[in-house]
This record gives structure tokens, C-alpha cells and sequence, in this order.
């Protein structure tokens, strides 16, 4: 069932940003008498699951879903039409238009991409607001178990100050301004102190086989259940029990009382609960592993309760929607150019983390949520559009680089060349494609 789940979302959303993009293509075409003659969702290999025309357009669905086309007569494009391309210039071809005709087609699709990621973050500022942690209320810092963390230097209990020289106001600050981040400031038992972050920080984090996350929440010891194979099985241990020491050393987080635990193996100890405001005593066994045999559980929700952090959760009017959908927006934008460039540079090992179509599949979430699910869309639209401005011949990027090249120069590129540069970078995005998937294969092998 979670599959059903995560593949709807995913094939929802590409189907989504397909039709969207084609359609801005689409549109300006039709609205500058351009012939369009095919318009697909997927790719129509050999054969379509369906197909319709009207007017002078068929419209269909391909059966490989690795993207979706226009075919706009009188241009060159992976068609490779060379039949139709020969004959004489006809007035509703895309080669008889102006330039500036031709440059607005071009940048449709990408236009589009780029107004329904701004749209979509603002009907979301309107409709969710948006709920964070306060991180100057994270009064324990953070759990830091990552041997790539460790190893620089960070430890269990630091307070995240900048990343980047960022202050870091909000938790999900901590993680999107990792990105690119040279440095760490840290505050440690009341000294602030930096920590320089390798050059190939990213690459190692895309290698790293760590469970766990980097900055984690420290979890305080709250009983969910008992399980049936602990020695404290009979106990009186009720869930919600809020463990707050052992054999009287204080226990605040999770992460404490495991290492009081590992000095307590195959004895008794005395806890101290708090259950309902009340604080008792309970005698419990530890295991030859230094456990309890108890589930920890709780959600941030409860934790805020009990007052390990605040949870700021705020609402939006429809003119402070706009702003904070913007800000969103442009930060979100900005954030992947610098992923970009940073795939683009060997030394950072970045392009180890790229991924293909299976990548994508995995950041939807098993349960169906549309808060989550316009977010992730939102994000693979300004992919999508930052993808297809890459100056790559066969790209939207790459007829519009040729375009400008036109209406600067004032003479076109040869059809020959425009043909030879179009199967260039054909084989370029193959390349891409297989390099991605290849990824994805290689992590599910490797894992």
C-alpha cells in the first residue's frame, strides 16, 4: 500500500509539471500561429497508450514516463525532422516567426515552472502557515552521533549558532544552509567556537551510510511500550512515563540514559518516573546489553509539552502570503543554482548525491499528504526549470542561447549546424540521464 501511495504521488506530480511545462510552450506557439503538431505526456516510442487529434494537433500519452514534448513544426528538435526541414519555410512554421516570437516560445515551458513554484508557495504560506522549532528554546542542543560530524569535532549537547554565517533562527535553517557552507559557529558549555566544514562535505554526507540524521533532536526517555521479551515486562512502567534519572543520575534526554545503562549491565536499578506530575520510584532490570527493553516514543508535539523546545507555528494573511511565498521562492531558487554549481565542480564531490527518477520517487512521503506533496512539487518545478535553462542543445537552455546568439549577431546558425548541435546534446542529456539512474542503482546496490 505504501508503495500505491509514494507512486501516485510521484507519477501526480511528474505528470503535473509535464503537461505545465509543454503547455507554456504550447500556448505561445498558438497565440503567434505556430503549428503545433504533436503535444504528449511521456514519450510515444513506437507506439501511444492514447492519442487524439484535433485540429492540427494529436494529442497523446506515451507508455515511458521519463518526460513529455511538443512537436512544433518548422523546428529542429529531437525529432530530427530533416524531411520537413528541407522543404521551403511555411508561414506557420517556427522557423518563418521573428526572433523575439521564437525566444518567448522557448522560455514558455520554463516560465511556467517557475510561476507554479511562486504560486504554489504562496497558497501554501495562506493555507498552512508554516510551524517550526525555535532553535534559542532547544535548551540541550542537539543529538550528534554522525561519525562525519564527529570526526570535525562537533559533539552531543552543542547549540547550532550560524551555517555559513547564517544566524540560524529556525531548526530546518541548520540543513538548508549546510549547502555550500564552509563554516559551523557553535556555542559549547558557554564558549562559542567554529567549525571549518571540508570541501567535500556534500559528497561525503552523499556517501555516508549513517542511519541517523546530522543535527539531530535529543529525545527525552518517554515510554511508549514495554516490549514482551524485557526483563521489565511485569514493571510498572505505563506508557507515557517520563524517565527523568537512574541510580540518581540525571537522565534528560534519551541519548544520557543509554550511557548510564552501559555502566548498569545485568543489574537492578532504581529509576525515578514522572507520570501525571507525580514522581515515583520503579526497580528495573538492565540486560546484558545495557537496555531496558522499552520503546521510547513521543512526537515533537509531546516533547514541546514537556518543554524540551517551543514550537512556533504561525498563519498568514493573503498579503503576508505573498511576501513570505516570494522569499520561499527566490531562497529555494537560489539554493539549487548553488547545488548546481557545486555538481559542477569535481573537488566538491557533489555530484556523488546526484540521483535519477528513483531519487525523486523516494522523497514522497508512504502516507498521502498535500501539504508535503505540493511542496515537493513546487521544488521539482524549479528543478525542472533550472534544468531546462542549462545552455545544452536540445534543451529549452539551448535554443535560447542560439536565439540570442541570433537576434545579437543578426544571422541564424546554419540549419546543418543547429542539426549537428541538437544531436550533441541529445547524447549530453543521455549521458546525464544514465549518470543519475546510475546513481540510484549503484546507492540500492551499495546500501
Amino acid at each position: 500500500m505504501e508503495f500505491i501511495i509514494k507512486i501516485s504521488q510521484f507519477l501526480l506530480s511528474l505528470s503535473l509539471l509535464i503537461v505545465l511545462h509543454e503547455l507554456g510552450h504550447f500556448i505561445p506557439a498558438r497565440l503567434f500561429k505556430t503549428r503545433v503538431e504533436k503535444f504528449y505526456l511521456f514519450f510515444d516510442i513506437k507506439y501511444s497508450l492514447f492519442k487524439k487529434k484535433i485540429g492540427d494537433t494529436v494529442y497523446g500519452i506515451g507508455w515511458l514516463p521519463l518526460g513529455g514534448y511538443v512537436k512544433i513544426a518548422g523546428m529542429i528538435d529531437e525529432s530530427m525532422d530533416k524531411e520537413q526541414m528541407a522543404l521551403p519555410p511555411q508561414p506557420w512554421e517556427f522557423r518563418a516567426k521573428p526572433a523575439w516570437q521564437r525566444l518567448i516560445i522557448m522560455l514558455g515551458g520554463v516560465a511556467v515552472n517557475f510561476v507554479l513554484a511562486l504560486l504554489i508557495y504562496i497558497v501554501m504560506a495562506f493555507t498552512y502557515g508554516d510551524t517550526d522549532i525555535s532553535v534559542a528554546s532547544i535548551k540541550g542542543g542537539y543529538l550528534i552521533d554522525n561519525p562525519l560530524l564527529t570526526d570535525l569535532g562537533f559533539k552531543t549537547g552543542d547549540r547550532i549558532m550560524s551555517v555559513g554565517g547564517n544566524k540560524v533562527v529556525k531548526y530546518s535553517d541548520i540543513n538548508t544552509n549546510l549547502i555550500g557552507a564552509e563554516t559551523v559557529t557553535l556555542e559549547r558549555d558557554g564558549a562559542e567556537q567554529t567549525i571549518s566544514l571540508p570541501e567535500d562535505f556534500l559528497g561525503q554526507l552523499t556517501t555516508n551510510k549513517h542511519e541517523g540524521g546530522l543535527f539531530t533532536l535529543r529525545r527525552p526517555f518517554l515510554v511508549e511500550a514495554v516490549s514482551d521479551t524485557s526483563l521489565n515486562k511485569s514493571a510498572d512502567l505505563k506508557k507515557g512515563d517520563l524517565v527523568k534519572s537512574i541510580n540518581g543520575k540525571s537522565v534528560e534526554y534519551f541519548d544520557q540514559a543509554e550511557d548510564v545503562l552501559k555502566e548498569f549491565k545485568e543489574e537492578t536499578v532504581t529509576a525515578e518516573i514522572l507520570r501525571d506530575g507525580q514522581t515515583k520510584r520503579l526497580d528495573l532490570q538492565v540486560d546484558e546489553s545495557g537496555k531496558l527493553g522499552v520503546v521510547i516514543g513521543g512526537s515533537p508535539d509531546d516533547w514541546a509539552k514537556l518543554g524540551y523546545f517551543d514550537i512556533v507555528r504561525n498563519e498568514y494573511s493573503l498579503g503576508e502570503s505573498l511576501g513570505i511565498g516570494f522569499n520561499k521562492f527566490t531562497s529555494q531558487i537560489t539554493g539549487y543554482f548553488t547545488q548546481l554549481k557545486m555538481i559542477f565542480s569535481p573537488s566538491t564531490g557533489a555530484y556523488k548525491g546526484v540521483g535519477g527518477f528513483k531519487a525523486i520517487f523516494d522523497v514522497f512521503p508512504s502516507s498521502w499528504s498535500w501539504e508535503y506533496f505540493w511542496s515537493i512539487t513546487a521544488f521539482l518545478s524549479i528543478m525542472l526549470g533550472v534544468l531546462n535553462l542549462l545552455p545544452i542543445p536540445a534543451l529549452d537552455g539551448g535554443h535560447v542561447m542560439f536565439l540570442l546568439y541570433e537576434m545579437i549577431s543578426g544571422r541564424a546558425p546554419s540549419e546543418k549546424f543547429l542539426e549537428r548541435a541538437q544531436l550533441v546534446g541529445f547524447v549530453i542529456i543521455i549521458m546525464l540521464v544514465l549518470f543519475a539512474n546510475g546513481n540510484d542503482i549503484f546507492k540500492a546496490v551499495t546500501d
